[in-house]
C-alpha cells in the first residue's frame, strides 16, 4: 500500500489473547497508548472486542504522518512495551490505512517484516478469517449520526456569532473546523458504541 509522507496514518492491529487475561490485556493497552501519547504527532487510539468474552482485540492508533508514526514504531519504548505483553498476546495482524474507512474496517492480513520481528510473539499455528466489513449503508448511517449534530450545531454557531461573514466563508470555516472532530473525535467514539450494530452482533445490554 503507498501512503503519503503528509497523510494521517492509522494502524489496525487485531491481537487475540486468553479471554480470562482481559484485565491485564487492557491494562497492556492503556500502557501502550500512554507510551505513544507522548510521541509528537499522536492524534489517538483505541480498542473494542469482537463480542462480550472473546479473545479477540482490535486496536487502532492513529499518527500524523508516516514519519511520526515510525519515529514511535522505531523507539525504545515501544520494543519495551511489545516485549513486555510475552505469555498474553498470542497472534497479531497489522495495516496500515489512511481516510475515514480505517475506523470500520477490521485489520486484513498484512504484516511487513519488521512487525513480523518485533509484533507476533506467541504466533498461533492457524489464523482465523478476519470477520467482515460492516455493510456500506450501515458506515453511511454511523458517519451521518456523527455528522449531523455537529454540522448543525456549527451552522446555529456561525449563523449567531459570525452573521456578516460571506456563506463561502462561513462554510470553510465550518469545515475547517468540523472534519478534525469528525475524523478525530467524534468518529472513533460512535463507531466504538455501535461495533456491535455494525458487525451484527446482539447489543450489550442484551447479553
Amino acid at each position: 500500500m503507498t501512503v503519503s509522507h503528509a497523510a494521517p496514518v492509522t494502524v489496525a492491529v487485531a491481537r487475540r489473547a486468553d479471554p480470562a487475561r482481559t484485565n491485564e490485556m487492557v491494562a497492556w493497552m492503556r500502557a501502550g497508548t500512554a507510551l505513544a501519547e507522548a510521541f509528537p504527532g499522536f492524534l489517538g487510539a483505541g480498542w473494542v472486542r469482537t463480542a462480550p468474552g472473546s479473545g479477540e482485540w482490535h486496536m487502532l492508533y492513529r499518527f500524523a504522518d508516516q514519519d511520526t508514526l515510525r519515529r514511535w514504531e522505531e523507539s525504545p519504548q515501544r520494543h519495551w512495551w511489545l516485549t513486555s505483553a510475552q505469555g498474553i498476546v498470542e497472534h497479531t495482524r497489522v495495516e496500515r490505512r489512511t481516510g475515514i474507512e480505517g475506523w470500520f474496517d477490521p485489520p486484513r492480513e498484512h504484516r511487513p517484516p519488521h512487525e513480523e520481528r518485533v509484533e507476533r510473539l506467541d504466533a498461533a499455528p492457524t489464523v482465523p478469517p478476519s470477520p467482515p466489513s460492516p455493510p456500506r449503508w450501515k458506515q453511511a448511517v454511523t458517519i451521518w449520526l456523527a455528522f449531523f449534530p455537529l454540522s448543525l450545531t456549527a451552522t446555529v454557531l456561525t449563523g449567531q456569532l459570525l452573521p456578516g461573514l460571506p456563506t463561502a466563508a462561513r462554510v470553510l470555516v465550518m469545515t475547517l473546523t468540523l472534519t478534525p472532530l469528525m475524523t478525530y473525535l467524534v468518529l472513533p467514539r460512535i463507531t466504538r458504541s455501535l461495533h456491535w450494530w455494525l458487525h451484527g452482533q446482539r447489543a450489550p445490554w442484551r447479553t
